[in-house]
């Protein structure tokens, strides 16, 4: 016999997990004594639920398992629902347990608002955006509910999944040697369709002078990273990857020439537009990849576009000659299978072609050295780029240049982690994200270039970064409040300015004193004078 609490907790650690993130709550304390008193299982205290779900977010994408979030009820689970909404947009499989009001408490179908004390229906709430939400009604199915949570969230296109408990069902008594467990359908046999989608794949390739290869994040959470790069050395084709990519490959491999997008590379635009094959494989190619217009995405490709989610290929409004639904490990491992029958073809002056955009075009300007007034973020991502050592992580901020410039100019070494959430962009997401990723890692060297504003959201937890003595480094982008805003009302509302400045009505306090209060050293740049 086992409380029902002790048996989640002892789920969890079994599932690989080593660290969890949670705010206690009365609503969930029998979870927090059975976190507490599990000695497999380290935990962060975080001062806000939308943090500890970031920072789970971060632990998921750099492990590349499931994160775990422990929230209390009411409040402490819609305060959760941000970071929730991140998981989602950009598939990274999440744990959120919340607690709930005792069973005699809540208001189920009475057509109440509230009955509970701080009740709120979380799971009404989370649903669309999440794969698989319940509440526990009866312990007898918690082994059930937990099992099936965790196959959907690693099944199929990932994403976040939510297990509301009430509190007494959280301190019930269960025997665990007769809970039932959750039996998963039997998989599709597409062995068949796999084979021919893969031998067309390679008689387009077979047929292709300029193909190009854009990856995406879903080929790292198939677990087919290792896979993916032999590939494309097999292939030698040239390979462009998105922001969620980023650092499959250092900066300077021969086949790796960057990043197309809205706010991309110009060098790597050039050979998406200019390729006559383009395969993209885990890549949702959202709008801001595609420029806003699908019709003229890579306009004088074939197109490959392998995703796990149909309705993503389904959207593009686009001719795609081989759509693929299907995990991006099982076709890579179909080329791979067949690569003995692609033709062996001169693609060195595409390759020579594509070298010179990439050398023609580079992100970083010597002439934003010249400034002088004050620091440009460019050449702030520049020598952040120099200085960073291999197998060290960075965790840009999600919205505005802290993100955008990072990412687009940001020069990967081998072995280096680079990750962010730019589906939601929502801003706080920087500081938690980069103290989950610290702490995934092991506490390797972590840094974080978060906006003056963006900084704000989640501010509170500079606290647990200095409890925790994390070795995290912050640098603050003083943007004089909304950079963004404030630009596109110049550029777009005849400089009417609205809550973006001081004169618009909108004031930040001082980050050195800031950083003082919190016990954490700070020092300000002020120019390129020994910027390094």
């Amino acid at each position: 016999m086992i409380k029902l609490s002790d048996y989640v907790i002892n789920f969890i650690v079994g599932m690989g997990v080593k660290h969890m993130f949670l705010l206690p709550g009365g609503g969930c304390m029998h979870l927090v004594d059975s976190l507490g008193s599990h000695g497999g299982l380290e935990y962060t205290c975080c001062l806000h639920e939308q943090a500890a779900v970031i920072a789970a977010d971060a632990y998921s994408q750099y492990t590349n398992n499931i994160g775990a979030a422990l929230v209390t009820t009411g409040p402490g689970g819609t305060n959760a629902v941000t970071g929730v909404a991140g998981s989602w947009i950009d598939s990274i499989p999440l744990l959120v347990i919340s607690g709930q009001v005792k069973r005699a408490d809540m208001m189920g179908d009475k057509g109440l608002r509230q009955m509970g004390i701080q009740e709120v229906d979380i799971v009404s709430i989370v649903k669309p955006i999440t794969k698989y939400a319940v509440t526990i009604l009866d312990p007898a199915t918690i082994r059930f509910h937990l099992e099936k949570a965790v196959y959907t969230a690693r099944t199929g296109r990932f994403g976040p999944v939510w297990i509301d408990i009430p509190l007494d069902v959280q301190g019930s008594i269960i025997d665990e040697n007769s809970l039932e467990g959750f039996t998963p359908e039997p998989t599709q046999d597409n062995s068949t369709k796999n084979k021919e989608q893969a031998e067309e794949a390679i008689r387009l390739i077979n047929e292709s002078e300029r193909p190009v290869i854009l990856a995406g994040n879903g080929i790292r959470l198939s677990g087919a990273e290792e896979d993916f790069i032999e590939l494309v050395k097999r292939l030698r084709i040239p390979v462009l990857t998105t922001w969620k990519a980023i650092d499959f490959f250092p900066e300077d491999y021969e086949l790796y020439f960057g990043r197309p997008g809205t706010i991309g590379q110009r060098g790597a635009n050039f050979i998406q537009q200019n390729a006559d094959l383009i395969i993209t494989i885990g890549a949702r190619l959202d709008l801001a990849q595609i420029g806003y217009n699908h019709q003229n995405f890579a306009r004088g490709a074939k197109k490959i576009i392998v995703d796990i989610d149909p309705a993503e290929i389904n959207k593009m409004n686009m001719k795609i000659d081989l759509p693929v639904a299907s995990d991006a490990r099982v076709f890579i491992q179909e080329l791979l299978k067949r690569e003995g029958t692609v033709r062996p073809k001169d693609r060195s002056a595409w390759i020579n072609r594509c070298s010179e955009w990439k050398r023609k075009y580079p992100v970083a300007m010597p002439e934003y050295w010249e400034d002088k007034e004050y620091v440009n973020t460019y050449v702030l991502v520049e020598v952040l780029s120099e200085l960073l050592a291999e197998s060290e992580v960075l965790v840009p901020g999600s919205s505005g240049s802290c993100s955008e410039i990072t990412l687009q100019s940001f020069r990967i070494k081998t072995g280096q982690r680079v990750f962010n959430n730019p589906g939601l962009g929502s801003m706080g997401f920087g500081l938690p994200a980069s103290m989950g990723a610290c702490i995934a890692s092991g506490r390797k060297r972590t840094v974080t270039i978060i906006g003056d504003g963006g900084l704000q959201h989640n501010i509170q937890e500079l606290e647990t970064i200095a409890r925790l003595k994390l070795p995290l480094k912050m640098f603050i982008l003083n943007n004089n409040c909304y950079a963004s805003i404030r630009a596109t009302q110049k550029n777009h509302f005849k400089r009417r300015y609205v809550c973006c400045d001081p004169a618009s009505g909108l004031t930040l306090p001082d980050t050195q004193k800031i950083a003082l209060a919190y016990g954490i050293p700070a020092v300000k740049i002020m120019d390129h004078q020994g910027i390094k």
